[in-house]
């Protein structure tokens, strides 16, 4: 089986699950770890070629395309139950109604807010836009920035802009919608007021994490499993996870789930094939799912273990309801999300850096993207 966690903690955590599942099941499983950056042309050839090894892990954005290629089994094909996933996570590994992968944990977007920079200034948490931009210019003092989150040129960049595109009711589908603008102009008024860094152009999510953790901002929006880095710390920060400000009091956030789905490759051997669907049905057993989990900082995929995540976890309540409310970032435009996914990043590094302002930064995103269906 192949995945792309080369580097510690989750290589370990990842092996530690497959060595643990293997053995449940009788068989030796060889795993090849493969650097992200490599990892999808890697799977994209391999696809083509019907290469591709017993178990494929595949980051949720890009299945829909690789599925598309006919080089994977749906999971019902192999008699693999989907009963232990939730509807939200399930949508992950969703292609055309069609259950292509397994994601056994997934996470989102969330406001990191440190409790002692709130508490020394008298304020709460945001809840919604007017307040982020409030508290954040009054978090703002010397070297430090009221909030930090990623602006880069790549998917981070629109990871960070979706829950806030969602919340303000607009879509992927419409990027020069008046909702897409709004939240485009608040991460641009953030940067140009001084109360985020102009360096959010180069901050991918470890990134804005290592600013929160060394106390260069205030607040991050940023992604949930950046709580393994923060809560691993020689200094354990005293820090809150709470929902990402919404346009009003009373919108509803929608985050978009991240997460990697375990699939089925075919292969024509069905020994092999045979022993795959039971690694895979490990893999998403309640279990495993736990296990992650809680060493990863994300949620599990399965509802009906939140209350025994959540007892071990408590100060996660929000991020586990993010989740749940969450959706995937294909689920509209499926296999025609990469190339509007790159539309996005582009229009909001644009913005950003003033080379375009709002309304023309995301005409353009909306015309590319609109040719690249």
């Amino acid at each position: 089986m192949a995945d792309y966690y080369t580097d510690e903690p989750a290589f370990s955590i990842i092996g530690g699950m497959l060595d643990t599942c293997g053995q449940s099941i009788g068989v030796t499983i060889e795993r090849e770890a493969v650097p992200s950056g490599d990892y999808l042309s890697k799977v994209l050839q391999q696809s083509s070629s019907r290469t591709l090894p017993d178990v494929q892990m595949i980051d949720a954005q890009d299945l829909p395309a690789i599925s598309k290629s006919g080089a994977l089994s749906p999971v019902s094909e192999r008699g693999v139950a989907t009963d232990t996933v939730g509807e939200s996570v399930l949508s992950l590994g969703t292609v055309d109604g069609e259950v292509y992968g397994l994601a056994p944990t997934a996470g989102t977007i969330v406001l990191f807010v440190n409790n002692a920079m709130l508490a020394e200034a008298g304020l709460q948490a945001p809840t919604t836009w007017d307040e982020l931009q409030s508290t954040a210019k009054a978090l703002t003092s010397g070297d430090r920035y009221g909030i930090a989150f990623s602006t880069k040129n790549d998917g981070q960049g629109t990871y960070a802009y979706l829950p806030l595109l969602w919340s303000a009711g607009g879509s992927e589908d419409a990027l020069d919608s008046a909702a897409a603008k709004s939240a485009l102009q608040l991460e641009v008024d953030l940067v140009s007021s001084g109360a985020a860094s102009q360096s959010t152009v180069q901050w991918g999510n470890s990134d804005v994490g290592d600013q929160f953790l060394t106390g260069k901002a205030a607040m991050a929006l940023t992604s949930g499993t950046q709580m393994s880095k923060l809560d691993g710390a020689e200094t354990p920060l005293d820090y809150s996870i709470v929902s990402v400000p919404v346009p009003q009091a009373g919108d509803t956030v929608v985050s978009p789930l991240g997460g990697e789905t375990w699939t089925l490759p075919r292969s024509g051997d069905q020994a092999r094939e045979a022993a795959a669907a039971e690694l895979l049905s490990c893999i998403a057993s309640n279990d495993t799912q736990l296990s992650l989990a809680e060493q990863r900082r994300v949620v599990p995929a399965n509802p009906e273990l939140d209350t025994q995540y959540l007892e071990k976890l408590p100060k996660l309540t929000e991020y586990v309801a993010a989740v749940r409310d969450g959706r995937s970032r294909t689920a509209i435009l499926q296999d025609a999300w990469p190339a509007t996914n790159t539309a996005i990043f582009t229009a909001i590094q644009s913005a950003v850096t003033g080379q375009a302002t709002v309304d023309e930064a995301l005409s353009t995103a909306a015309a590319s993207a609109a040719a690249a269906k």
